[in-house]
């Protein structure tokens, strides 16, 4: 039984997933708006808050939401995700774009577990963990 990771935000998960697939070049992106569900209650019709998200990002899947229409969260509080480049360049670039209007935690460099190695928390609010591969 594999883990995945399930983001939540507030408003922003159709910006941030498809941010990701960008990022890490996910594949099968996929969204369903609170306002598309079954049975959907008055309040959320017109939302285009998002119910259920998910996008390929190498061989795991990303999962993610909003919170419901009226509900307030604070986005992903308390943990990181953490993805594994195969080399020091595709690490730092996707460093280097989450790290865009949000806060480098850990400056990207070379530690004694990675060539490459660094901690950012993305513009959505999302914390990243970013290790290049060690070399052979």
């Amino acid at each position: 039984m594999p883990t995945m990771p399930y983001l939540h935000f507030q408003g922003d998960c159709a910006r941030a997933l498809t941010f990701y697939a960008e990022v890490f070049g996910g594949t099968d992106l996929q969204t369903m708006k609170y306002a598309d569900g079954p049975e959907a209650p008055t309040a959320w019709k017109g939302s285009d808050r998002i119910m259920h998200g998910q996008v390929t990002l190498g061989g795991g899947t990303l999962m993610a939401s909003d919170y419901p229409p009226g509900v307030e969260g604070h986005p992903q509080a308390g943990f990181s995700v953490m993805q594994t480049a195969p080399d020091v360049p595709t690490a730092r670039a996707a460093f280097d774009k989450l790290a865009v209007g949000g806060a480098v935690i850990d400056a990207f460099k070379p530690t004694f577990f990675s060539p490459g190695f660094g901690m950012v928390k993305d513009r959505f609010g999302t914390h990243w963990i970013i290790s290049a591969m060690p070399a052979g």
